[in-house]
């Protein structure tokens, strides 16, 4: 598993809400259809409205993320 982070942007109402968003992935793909998902039932976004700008992996210890810290925690 790898920690990625992803920037972007999804339509809430008539504007345009900037992301930052680390979460953890077995690969690129699945980082996006995280993503996704995420917004889509926290946000009630549509998938043509999200717009991932970029997808890098990063080191586990550069997040402060719960999920991420919580994943890495034993390693």
């Amino acid at each position: 598993m790898k920690v990625y982070r992803a920037e972007g942007s999804f339509r809430q109402g008539k504007t345009n809400q900037e992301f930052s968003m680390d979460l953890v992935a077995t690969d690129e793909d699945e980082a996006r259809e995280k993503i996704m998902s995420h917004f889509g039932s926290r946000n009630g976004a549509k998938r043509r409205f999200i717009d991932i700008i970029t997808i890098q992996t990063i080191d586990p210890s550069e997040s402060s993320t719960p999920v991420v810290v919580s994943h890495f925690r034993g390693n």
